[in-house]
């Protein structure tokens, strides 16, 4: 048995759905059953989905209050009153600003951007920056990606005689801002069809709407803002993300062009993982550890020079921030180890003072991948008496909803289900852990804490092949909501399995089954090696993709997790270092067994008090393994004793070392013409003298000494013969008697056939003999149970 490290959800696909799709659009039963398992299950909605380049953008004026935003900037436009553009630090808010500046600046708009610094004013609109707009002359402010949370920031703006328009996509609260307009996709009340967008998103709406037609020369920003925030993948961010990276791909922007050069990305290899790997965590790292203002510059130059200044600049501050990232992870894990155990606390939160607040974000993404727990990480200022924090969820705790029950210590927060940021008082932290820790037990359960890994569905490894894997694609670009497809393959053979890489620490295997076969590797899996039996039966999940390789295209799958679901046997008979099979078994739910006394010495010293000796029956009956990696360290006076230890039991894994000093199996085993001869060579001579002939007679005939003795001593012990100082005499008037009436021939054949069975078997026979031992034992179970 091999455990998954997660929870495997596999989506059950309607059949009748699938086969529709199949027929109408003339796609892969793969394809057919991923649509319908990401509820696109009409061929009306499979058609908009998989041709996205023939779909249209929803009307901007379906947003409420977009009409009076409209009709205020246009006035601003007009009289050439300045208009402050209000973003936010991350790709999402930088791009937002792009787009909203690009956009006024093309109007012929008096526009300028500001985005506030994330160390000394923190997250979203606040009263000293819009004090300062209105010293510098702005009439106008409209806020990107921000806002919605900014009740006294409003009425701040309302007493400056600032007109204030919100674009915002975070959750709205209770209570609205009072603003001209407020353009929103989740407002109770709005009316237009999609509620996803991301901040640039809803920028891009306003764009559309002040330009009267769709900006499409913006598609490539308002992409990375879409991919780099989150958001739902589906809809119309679907139809922003496609064909925002089309456009990527030939992008005239010299920023962007600068950027993508710089970290050696061809053009045409862009995809949504382009924009989330390389673009998205560069654009973020300037505001992440200094100002946004030079990722919002850099989308916006038309200077070759500047553009390449900038995306070294921003490179570098990514660099900068990388190593950051993992020096306050390797502190805040050993905070939670030393203070907040995971055990103990459904919640984790954290903070420190010194921890740079730009990154906190990342910091606790990576302890939700470790310990699997909602986590806020703070960074805290005692001068000031403040913490900031950020806070990463997991399935079944609602960010958003649970901050919210906790409003009277938090001044200032906002997010979403799954992420959040807040300042609050240094003094209400521990109150914060406190209750976010009451809400999370009434709310989790055991089975919540282990992560989950959401799959396709299960796969036949005859349905994955190249037309089916290359019209896969046309599900791209993956994301939130449309994830890159997961597979589950089952119950496959092994046909090969090796470990790779410099440091062995990826795995290559080929799995099949009926005829079929496929290739996998897992990178990082390499340590699977040592726990993967190679006669089991492996299930494995995993992306499903094509490798080429000297013009040869083969499907293989990116193997992401792997289980046997059987017991395994691993066979390491005839190894005689005893500390390296303690190395390979791991150490939890380990039990080593001796059925020897005379072999725990030499065990003893490597495994101290893991040993556990059997030397009866009843011992073996109430040892308990169920569920444990079993050793069978040598091999067991009799096989009734090791069938009594696993009759009836269910262990994950048997090593079967079976450890004997001096063994018997290459002695000759005598057989009936043996003793036949034997008795014959007897009768013509009358007496034979054993100790003075028996060495000629045994090279005479080929045998051992030993041969000879034993085979006396079972005639001896069945009447045949006498022997008396060494002469043995056949004797007269015998009574027929078989040779299993001897106890020493009994002993000898006993022994002869345990270590033949046990001993040196093949691995496959010696399997085989435990699988018939577990199927008798479920056989007795099932029968006993209709019995009673």
């Amino acid at each position: 048995m091999l455990k998954s490290k997660t929870r495997w959800v596999v989506r059950q696909s309607d059949r009748k759905k699938a086969e529709k799709l199949m027929q109408e659009l003339n796609i892969t039963p793969l394809v057919a059953s991923l649509l319908v398992n990401r509820g696109i299950d009409t061929v009306e909605s499979a058609r908009y989905f998989l041709f996205p380049k023939d779909q249209s953008f929803h009307d901007p004026y379906l947003f409420k209050d977009m009409d009076k935003a409209v009709e205020r900037i246009r006035l601003a436009i007009e009289r050439q009153e300045p208009i402050l553009i209000y973003g936010d630090y991350d790709a999402d808010g930088v791009s937002s600003t792009s787009v909203m500046m690009m956009t006024l600046r093309d109007l012929g708009a008096n526009v300028d951007f500001y985005i506030p610094n994330r160390f000394s004013e923190g997250y979203g609109p606040n009263e000293a920056a819009f004090r300062l707009a209105a010293k510098r002359g702005f009439k106008l402010i409209i806020t990107v990606d921000t806002g919605i949370s900014a009740l006294h920031e409003a009425n701040v703006a309302s007493e400056l005689g600032i007109d204030l328009i919100i674009t915002d996509h975070h959750e709205p609260g209770p209570v609205l801002p009072k603003a001209l307009a407020i353009i929103h996709p989740k407002l109770k009340d709005s009316t237009y069809p999609f509620r996803e967008l991301a901040g640039v998103g809803v920028a891009f709406k306003l764009s559309h709407a002040l330009y009267g037609h769709v900006p499409e020369h913006f598609l490539e920003i308002v992409a990375i803002g879409t991919i780099a925030d989150l958001v739902s993948l589906k809809g119309e961010n679907r139809l922003i993300a496609y064909k925002g990276i089309q456009q990527l791909k030939a992008t005239k922007n010299i920023g962007l062009q600068s950027l993508l050069k710089l970290s050696g990305i061809e053009p045409e290899s862009i995809d949504e993982e382009t924009i989330g790997f390389v673009i998205a965590p560069r654009l973020n790292a300037a505001g992440r550890l200094e100002s946004a203002e030079p990722a919002v510059d850099l989308l916006l130059t038309d200077d070759q020079d500047k553009a390449e200044m900038l995306a070294k600049k921003i490179d570098l501050l990514n660099k900068e921030r990388q190593e950051l990232v993992n020096a306050i992870t390797e502190e805040a894990i050993k905070e939670v180890e030393s203070y907040y155990p995971p055990e103990e606390n459904q919640v984790l939160v954290i903070g420190k003072e010194g921890w740079n607040s730009g990154v906190i974000g990342i910091v606790a993404s990576r302890l939700v991948e470790k310990f699997y727990r909602p986590v806020i990480v703070f960074s805290f200022d005692t001068e000031k008496g403040l913490a900031k924090g950020s806070a990463r969820s997991i399935d079944g705790f609602d960010l958003f909803k649970n901050l919210s029950a906790c409003r009277d210590i938090l001044p200032h927060f906002g997010g979403h289900p799954m992420a959040a940021g807040m300042n609050l008082h240094l003094k209400d932290v521990d109150e914060l852990r406190i209750r976010l820790n009451d809400l999370a037990k009434e709310q989790l359960t055991e089975e919540d804490f282990i992560p989950k890994t959401y799959l396709d569905g299960k796969i036949e490894l005859s349905d994955i092949h190249l037309t089916a894997i290359e019209q896969m694609q046309m599900l791209a670009p993956y994301g939130v909501d449309n994830p890159k497809p997961k597979v589950m393959i089952e119950n496959v053979n092994i046909a090969a399995i090796r470990k790779i890489g410099s440091d062995q620490s990826h795995l290559k295997i080929t799995i099949e089954s009926n005829g079929a076969s496929l290739d996998g590797i897992g990178f990082g899996l390499g340590h699977y090696y040592e726990h993967i039996s190679p006669f089991s039966k492996l299930s494995v999940i995993g992306e499903l993709a094509i490798n080429e390789w000297n013009n040869i295209r083969k499907p293989q799958v990116f193997l992401q997790d792997l289980a046997v679901q059987s017991w395994q046997l691993f066979d390491f008979r005839g190894l005689k270092r005893f500390d390296k099979l303690a190395e390979l078994v791991p150490r939890e739910n380990r039990k080593w067994i001796v059925f020897n006394e005379e072999n725990v010495p030499k065990f003893k010293g490597i495994l101290n008090d893991e040993i556990c000796l059997i030397t009866s029956c009843e011992d073996a009956i109430k040892m308990e393994v169920d569920g444990l990696n079993l050793v069978l360290a040598d091999l067991p006076p009799s096989k009734k004793i090791l069938e009594h230890l696993l009759a009836g039991k269910k262990p994950a894994r048997i090593y079967a070392q079976f450890y004997k000093e001096n063994s018997d199996f290459f002695s000759t085993m005598p057989t009936r013409d043996h003793f036949k001869w034997f008795y014959a060579f007897l009768a013509k001579k009358g007496t034979f003298d054993l100790k003075r002939h028996g060495d000629d007679l045994a090279k005479y005939r080929g045998w051992t000494k030993e041969t000879i003795e034993f085979m006396s001593q079972v005639f001896f012990e069945l009447k045949f013969v006498t022997i008396n100082n060494g002469f043995i005499t056949l004797e007269k008037n015998i009574s027929k008697r078989d040779l299993s009436d001897s106890k020493t021939y009994q002993k000898k054949l006993a022994q002869f056939t345990l270590e033949n069975d046990l001993l040196y078997s093949s691995f496959q026979q010696l399997k085989g003999w435990f699988d018939k031992l577990f199927q008798e034992s479920v056989k007795n179970e099932e029968a006993m149970k209709e019995w009673i």
